[in-house]
């Protein structure tokens, strides 16, 4: 709902700030008063295109700010914290400036953002009637929206979406798997000699460090066995070696340690180097009695070595990477079966279709009660609104080929008159037409309608007398369940408001500016007899007036 509209140097606006209520709201006052500049500031801030001859004469710029509860449009909420632009506060706040040069900027929630943003925002949350570039009724997306939201059938379209995607996709796949038979079978053959390489060569990472560690042990067999021979002579086998050294010592240190307890720690440190010193040399003699030279051995590994080497250069991958490569490859080839299946992708094809189908058919079913309950209630509507004879007519028409949306496109069709052919609302509606037949739809369709504030200009347009009292009861039942606001030169439909705000103009300085002023009971009793009497207002008037707003309740 829209709580507050601020206008700042806008066209003769000086400075401007509305608050707004739920219910029925209209705007009256005096031709050029500047209702409409308040429509088309708040068009302005929705996102409708703007230059530098908006901004009042001798200001800089203008500034518009829309505030909205956004508390029962919860696609508004997730679309702003999808962008992320929501403010957690339950309430969406749209800026848009405009300056002497014509460069435009856009607000929301404090954030620059872009005008189509605040077109996208702006479609969800206010619909203006009145203007055919700015209404719902001549979009044909929002027409289909429109019969699948009466129908309550919103959310087999989205599975009807969902579906036809599934198809689409289904489709793609087994076309590209016709088209690119040859190509998939060469590549299939590729893989596998590739496969049959890498399963050859490649290794996990711990056994290429192993096959590392082997071919430096057998390139350095007679290195390791003369050294280590070396180290066994050194410890135990010389005639002076470390095993006779540490017993010579042990011998001079123990007749000592027999007088002097204090010795006793060294022998056992003594003892500990004996034990030591020979688990070594046994050891040493385990590991030399392994140890030979093997020429063969070596040169396989060193064919292994280059093997792995010479793969990993090719694949461009270390050594240790050609088995993850290998697993790549395998699991490419895998897929790539699977698309060499064109008889079952095929068949997974007809079946993706045969649902779309029958979900598309359901959608159509309910489409078709629906366009013809919503026909006979709208055009029963017009006959009210001075549209005798006419007549309004939803039309399902096939597509030639199924689409996203379903088996059929949806058409608003209309005649103002009897006896003329029904054609598609844009092409033949007036535009006080149109705002009559917007508000003969809404008042029909007022509670499957997601925008929560409806703004109707010129629906007053060619009519008076009962129509217009028609008009203004339809619009405060329309209001009762949402945000209505109306500009209207009609008294009757004005006295059916629940508020009512006077545009005047006035001249400052030279300057020509536009008020805006709430009206109490009695200013809404002065307003309504300057639009019944003209010129010259009698008490005769004035009493009509407020006849008129006892019809309807209290004035608020």
């Amino acid at each position: 709902m829209l709580l507050s509209l601020s206008v700042q140097d806008f066209v003769i606006v000086d400075r401007l700030r509305l608050e707004f209520s739920p219910g029925f709201t209209v705007l009256t006052g005096e031709t050029g008063a500047g209702k409409s500049i308040l429509v088309d500031a708040l068009l302005l801030v929705l996102g409708a295109r703007g230059d530098a001859s908006v901004v009042r004469a001798g200001c800089e710029k203008a500034e518009i700010t829309a505030e909205f509860d956004i508390g029962a449009v919860p696609a508004v909420a997730t679309y702003l914290a999808e962008q992320d632009l929501a403010t957690g506060e339950g309430e969406c706040i749209l800026r848009r400036v405009i300056d002497g040069s014509g460069r435009s900027r856009a607000f929301v929630n404090g954030r620059p953002t872009t005008v189509a943003q605040l077109r996208e925002l702006g479609m969800a949350l206010v619909d203006i009637h009145g203007q055919h570039e700015h209404q719902t009724l001549v979009r044909v997306s929002e027409q289909r929206a429109l019969l699948d939201a009466f129908a309550n059938a919103l959310p087999t379209a989205a599975e009807v979406l969902a579906h036809f995607r599934v198809w689409q996709e289904a489709k793609a796949r087994w076309h590209a798997a016709v088209t690119g038979a040859q190509a998939a079978v060469d590549e299939r053959d590729r893989l596998s000699w590739q496969i049959q390489e890498l399963q050859r060569v490649a290794l996990p990472p711990d056994a290429w460090m192993e096959l590392q560690s082997d071919h430096d042990r057998l390139a350095n067999a007679a290195t390791l066995i003369e050294g280590t021979q070396r180290a066994i002579d050194l410890l135990s086998e010389n005639d002076v070696s470390a095993a006779s050294m540490v017993d010579a010592v042990s011998s001079a240190v123990r007749p000592l340690a027999s007088h002097d307890r204090a010795l006793e720690p060294v022998m056992e440190l003594l003892q500990s180097a004996e034990i030591q010193i020979s688990e070594a040399a046994h050891a040493l003699r385990h590991y030399r009695e392994r140890l030979e030279l093997d020429p063969a051995r070596l040169k396989e590994v060193e064919g292994r070595l280059e093997a792995v080497v010479s793969a990993a250069r090719k694949y461009r991958v270390d050594p240790e990477s050609l088995a993850g490569k290998l697993a790549e490859l395998e699991a490419r080839q895998s897929a790539l079966a699977s698309s060499l299946d064109v008889e079952g992708l095929e068949r997974a094809t007809a079946e993706a279709e045969a649902t779309y189908r029958k979900a598309a058919a359901g959608l159509t079913k309910a489409r078709q009660r629906a366009a013809s309950t919503l026909s006979k209630a709208v055009t029963e509507a017009m006959q009210q609104l001075a549209m005798e004879g006419g007549a309004f007519e939803v039309a399902l028409v096939p597509e030639e080929v199924p689409a996203a949306h379903g088996l059929e496109s949806v058409e608003f069709r209309f005649r103002g008159h009897a006896g003329m052919a029904t054609a598609p609302v844009s092409r033949i509606a007036s535009g006080g037409e149109l705002s009559r037949l917007s508000l003969a739809i809404q008042a029909v369709t007022s509670q499957v309608t997601p925008v929560p504030t409806q703004i109707f200009d010129e629906v007053d347009s060619g009519i008076g007398g009962a129509v217009a009292e028609v008009v203004g009861a339809m619009l405060r039942r329309l209001g009762s369940g949402r945000q209505v606001l109306c500009i209207t030169h009609l008294a009757q439909v004005a006295a059916a408001a629940e508020r009512q705000w006077r545009v005047a103009k006035r001249t400052v300085k030279g300057a020509t500016q536009s008020t805006v002023e709430p009206l109490d009971d009695a200013g809404r009793v002065e307003e309504l007899a300057r639009m019944m009497g003209g010129v010259k207002i009698t008490e005769t008037t004035r009493r009509h007036a407020a006849e008129m707003l006892s019809r309807h309740g209290e004035p608020g």
